[in-house]
């Protein structure tokens, strides 16, 4: 692993909206320590809203996507697809093991 690549083990948990036929999405929380050290290593390449784009794996299954960053935990937000979900077997609850590369 290189500067630019970060493991985080965390709880998958689930947002709910307002309206209860509209979809609910699945995050993973990157805590404020590591996401200063995404910062650090994404200098120069954050996008909108302080975005940084990054190569995650969960298990087998590796996808590009960006980290969101979260005011509540200073951290960022890892949004996952029902597809990792489904090839991983995880849901809400479930603690996971996601390797990070900026």
């Amino acid at each position: 692993m290189d500067d630019s690549s970060f493991v985080v083990t965390t709880p998958v948990w689930k947002w709910r909206p307002a309206k209860p036929r509209a979809a609910s999405w699945y995050f993973l929380t990157v805590d404020a320590q590591t996401a200063t050290e995404i910062r650090y290593a994404a200098l120069g390449r954050v996008g909108g809203f302080g975005s940084v784009k990054v190569t995650a794996t969960i298990g087998q299954t590796t996808w590009r996507t960006s980290l969101f960053s979260h005011r509540a935990s200073r951290g960022f937000l890892l949004p996952l697809k029902a597809e990792v979900r489904k090839l991983e077997r995880f849901s809400a609850g479930d603690e996971v093991t996601v390797r990070l590369d900026v």
